[in-house]
């Protein structure tokens, strides 16, 4: 695929962004970010005929919104599209998309995993672009950010597999975890991940002054996890919750060191990790951050804590799951792909 950038980047280069999606939490919060970047004009694309139109105070200036159609975006002379949609339309758009000439950021889980087998197994139905799985860059800075940048085409990571991810794979890759003993994530999730659209879990009467389980084991993020952080399914163990919150992730993950490991070798391998990482910030060992360091930020922050007599270690990772763990994670990948300040529009 062709990786270099479609226009030059002048200093006061301007791209044209459109979003698919713009109604959902995740579209929504694209938009407010994009509408502030310094390089963007946003347009917001509308997927759905039927769709009812959006309510607006008198007299204020909205941005333009065309049909999402390859069609209407060449028009518009769009330059990148992010999908915020079920990842039936994101399998359904990507193609025309890309085929146009026009870059794409997904944000659904369409093209997150590399197998069409294994995207059957966890979200129960067949590829039907197969032949782009293996084309689209995954999405995470930290770790691809040479493969993201000037890609054409960026399949945004999951919430959730973004602060596991980020928490677990300095740990793997440097040889600390004792992988005899399944390493165990427990994480919670603000009621917006779940999406916008109504069900009776998600209610304000079901969700309001609760804390409920809703996927123990075969989370359909499980897969993103094991195909980042280097380890196999029989040793990694995800439970999801849900949070009486609107937003914000919060997962604590239990894991053992290798023999002769300690606290001092977590923190030299989550400062090589992330020492220069403008978005990833470690505490000092023995400190937590909480929901309320992250929320509406595109910040993911990790603590831990070490037991010396069991070898057993409890990481704390938190983001807020509709910036870090998908719109300003999207647009963080798109000021890759156009060459602009990896944290333009997220400071």
């Amino acid at each position: 695929m062709d990786r270099i950038p479609k226009h030059p980047m002048g200093k006061k280069h301007m791209i044209q962004a459109g979003i698919v999606g713009f109604r959902g939490y995740s579209g929504a919060e694209l938009f407010r970010i994009l509408a502030r970047h310094p390089r963007v004009t946003a347009w917001r694309m509308e997927h759905r005929a039927d769709a009812a139109p959006e309510l607006q105070p008198r007299h204020q200036k909205t941005a333009p919104t065309i049909m999402a159609t390859p069609e209407a975006a060449v028009e518009a002379g769009l330059d990148v599209v992010f999908l915020a949609t079920p990842h039936d339309v994101s399998m359904e758009l990507t193609p025309a998309l890309l085929e146009a000439g026009i870059r794409v950021v997904d944000l659904s889980g369409a093209f997150r995993l590399r197998e069409p087998e294994i995207h059957k197994r966890w979200y129960g139905d067949d590829h039907s672009a197969q032949e782009l799985l293996r084309n689209a860059v995954y999405g995470l800075p930290e770790f691809y950010r040479e493969r993201i940048s000037g890609a054409r085409f960026v399949s945004n990571p999951g919430c959730y597999p973004t602060a596991a991810n980020l928490a677990l794979r300095p740990l793997v890759q440097s040889g600390l975890v004792d992988r005899s003993v399944p390493v165990v994530c427990d994480a919670k999730s603000g009621v917006s991940g779940a999406g916008r659209k109504a069900s009776l879990k998600t209610s304000f009467c079901e969700a309001g002054d609760n804390f409920s389980v809703y996927s123990a084991f075969g989370h359909r993020h499980v897969p993103e996890v094991l195909q980042n952080s280097g380890l196999e399914e029989n040793e990694f163990h995800f439970v999801a919750q849900l949070l009486p919150t609107p937003r914000g992730i919060l997962e604590t993950i239990y894991l053992r060191l290798r023999e002769g490991a300690g606290k001092g070798d977590v923190l030299a391998a989550y400062d090589e990790a992330y020492r220069s990482e403008p978005f990833v910030r470690v505490y000092d060992p023995g400190q937590f951050p909480d929901l309320h360091a992250v929320q509406h930020t595109n910040f993911c922050d990790i603590g831990f804590k070490f037991e010396e007599a069991s070898r057993m270690l409890v990481v704390v990772a938190v983001e807020d799951n509709l910036v870090k763990g998908a719109a300003g994670q999207a647009v963080q990948n798109m000021n890759l792909m156009f060459g602009f300040a990896e944290t333009e529009g997220l400071l």
